[in-house]
C-alpha cells in the first residue's frame, strides 16, 4: 500500500462546529464541487443544484448541521474565516428567498427543503458519510460528483485514492508506531523533532511553527470564549451550558481582564487534585459547548472530540509550568498530530466507521502522547501513554441523542481529557520495557473492534443512549 503523507495541518484544522465529518467535511466537499464547475467554465451555466445525503450524513445530518454546511460551501464561504454569527441569518435568507448564490457569483433557485435530500435508507459501500452533488445546466446537460467525508474533515472524491494533503516524499515515512520508534532510535530525535523534519518537506520550519501556534491560539480563544458564554445549546434538547458557571465558581471572585490574566487567576487558586480536575473538565466543556453552538473550533482530530487536546494542553500550561512556553506547545502539538496520523492510517478517526473510540479515544491517545513529551518523557513513554489512553476507550460507541453533538458527546470530552492525563502519568512512572501491549497492537485492536461493532453505534442515533433517553429529557 502506498505511503500516505499527512501533515500536522491535515490533523488540526480550523473550522466550524458541530462535526468535522458531518459539517466541515461536507462544507469542503461543496467547495470542491464549485472548483469543478469553475475549472470547466460552467459555473454561470448552472440552473439548479441538488444535494443527496447518504448513510450517517442522512441519519444525523440535521443535528450535525450537514444541510447548513453544504449551503455555506456552495455559497463559496470558507469555514476558517466565515463569521459564525452570520450562519443563522444566512440560512434564513436562503430558505425565505429560495435563492442561493453559487460561489458568491451566480444566483440560482434553491429551496433547502426540496433540494437537499436526506436518504435515510440508502448508504454507499465505500464509507457511511457520503454525499452527491447534482448540477443541471442551461443546455439540458447535468453532472454529478460524489464525495466521502471520512473523518476529521478529510474528504475523498469518488475514485480518489487518498484523503490527506498533497503527496510529498518525507525523510521519515511513518505508517505505524514502530516506524516512528525506528526513526527516533536511528536519529536520536524526539517524536516532535522527527515530525518537524517531515513538515519541512511541505514548508519552511518558521511557517510550521507559526501555523501550529496559530492553531493553539484558536484553541485557547475557544476555551476562553466557552468559559464566558452562558445560555442553552441549540437543537431542541435544551441542554444548559455549564462551563461559564463552573468558571465563575472556581475563580471565587478573583479578577482578570483578558486570557493571560485569567490564567494567572486560575493558577492563583492552587493545584490541589479536586481544583485541577474541575478546571480540566471546565476547559473541555467550554470547547465542546462552543462546538455544539456552531462556534469556531479546531478538529483535534475531529470536532466531536475537539475539547480533549485543548483541555489537556491548557492543563499543562496552567498547572505544569508550561505557561508562555511556545517550544513546549510545539512539542505537544507535533507529537499529538503524529499519533493522530498513525491512528488514521491504521484504523479510523471517523465515528461513522468506528464509533466514539475513533474520536474521543484517538484524541485522548493523542493528548496523552503530547503531554508526555511536553513533560519530558521519552519517545517510548509517549507511545506507551498513547496506548494506555486508547486501551481504555476500546469499544466506545457513538450514540448521540437526537443526532446532536451534545449528549453524551460534550461530557465525553472531559472523560477523554482526564484519561489522557492519567495515561501520561502512568507512562511517566513506568518503564516501557515491561509493557505488554504496543501502540500498534492497540490500533489493530481498535480497528477490529470498529469492524465488529454494530452499525447502530456508529453515529446513526439508532442505538444506545439515542434510543433509551426520551428526547424531552435534558441535562439541565
Amino acid at each position: 500500500m502506498p505511503h500516505e503523507s499527512i501533515s500536522v495541518f491535515d490533523i488540526f484544522k480550523i473550522g466550524v462546529g458541530p462535526s468535522s465529518s458531518h459539517t466541515l467535511g461536507p462544507w469542503r466537499a461543496a467547495q470542491r464541487f464549485l472548483q469543478t464547475l469553475e475549472s470547466n467554465g460552467r459555473l454561470f451555466d448552472v440552473t439548479a443544484v441538488r444535494v443527496l445525503l447518504y448513510g450517517s450524513l442522512a441519519k444525523t445530518g440535521k443535528g450535525h448541521g450537514t444541510d447548513i454546511a453544504v449551503q455555506l460551501g456552495l455559497s463559496g464561504d470558507d469555514p476558517v474565516t466565515f463569521d459564525v454569527h452570520e450562519i443563522q441569518p444566512k440560512m434564513r435568507d436562503i430558505a425565505e428567498m429560495k435563492k442561493l448564490v453559487l460561489h458568491g457569483k451566480h444566483e440560482i433557485d434553491f429551496d433547502p427543503a426540496e433540494d437537499i435530500d436526506f436518504l435515510m435508507t440508502e448508504s454507499l459501500p465505500f464509507h457511511p458519510n457520503a454525499l452527491t452533488f447534482l448540477a443541471s445546466f442551461s443546455n439540458g446537460e447535468s453532472i454529478a460528483e460524489t464525495f466521502y467525508s471520512v473523518g476529521g474533515g478529510f474528504v475523498t472524491k469518488e475514485g480518489e485514492k487518498a484523503a490527506g494533503g498533497a503527496a510529498v516524499e518525507l525523510p521519515f515515512p511513518i505508517d505505524k508506531a514502530d516506524d516512528l520508534l525506528h526513526w527516533c532510535r536511528k536519529t536520536g530525535l524526539s517524536i516532535s523533532e522527527v515530525v518537524m523534519e517531515n513538515e519541512n518537506s511541505w514548508r519552511p520550519e518558521s511557517e510550521t511553527r507559526a501555523g501550529t501556534l496559530r492553531i493553539w491560539q484558536v484553541m485557547r480563544e475557544c476555551i476562553y470564549r466557552g468559559c464566558h458564554t452562558q445560555g442553552i445549546l441549540p437543537g431542541g434538547l435544551n441542554v444548559k451550558r455549564r462551563a461559564a458557571d463552573l468558571n465563575k465558581k472556581l475563580l471565587a471572585g478573583r479578577t482578570y481582564h483578558d486570557y493571560d490574566s485569567w490564567i494567572d487567576a486560575i493558577r492563583a487558586g492552587g493545584n490541589d487534585f479536586k481544583y485541577t480536575l474541575d478546571w480540566v473538565s471546565c476547559f473541555a466543556l467550554a470547547v465542546n459547548e462552543e462546538n455544539a453552538s456552531f462556534g469556531r473550533v479546531v478538529t483535534a482530530p475531529t470536532n466531536g472530540a475537539a475539547g480533549v487536546i485543548p483541555a489537556v494542553l491548557q492543563y499543562f500550561m496552567a498547572f505544569c509550568d508550561g505557561h508562555d512556553n511556545d517550544d513546549k506547545v510545539m512539542s505537544f502539538m507535533l507529537t499529538a498530530a503524529e499519533i493522530g496520523s498513525i491512528f488514521k492510517k491504521g484504523a479510523t478517526i471517523s465515528a461513522a466507521m468506528g464509533g466514539c473510540q475513533a474520536e474521543i479515544g484517538v484524541s485522548s491517545a493523542m493528548a496523552a502522547a503530547g503531554l508526555t513529551e511536553a513533560m519530558g518523557g521519552s519517545q517510548r513513554q509517549s507511545m506507551m501513554a498513547s496506548e494506555i489512553a486508547m486501551e481504555h476507550h476500546l469499544g466506545l460507541t457513538c450514540d448521540p441523542i437526537a443526532g446532536l453533538v451534545q449528549i453524551p458527546c460534550i461530557e465525553r470530552n472531559t472523560m477523554g481529557a482526564i484519561k489522557a492525563i492519567t495515561a501520561s502519568q502512568l507512562a511517566l512512572q513506568s518503564t516501557p520495557d515491561f509493557a505488554r501491549v504496543s501502540l500498534d497492537g492497540v490500533i489493530r485492536t481498535m480497528w477490529d473492534t470498529a469492524r465488529d461493532m454494530s452499525f447502530k453505534y456508529k453515529e446513526t442515533a439508532e442505538g444506545g443512549l439515542a434510543v433509551h433517553i426520551p428526547i424531552s429529557l435534558s441535562e439541565c
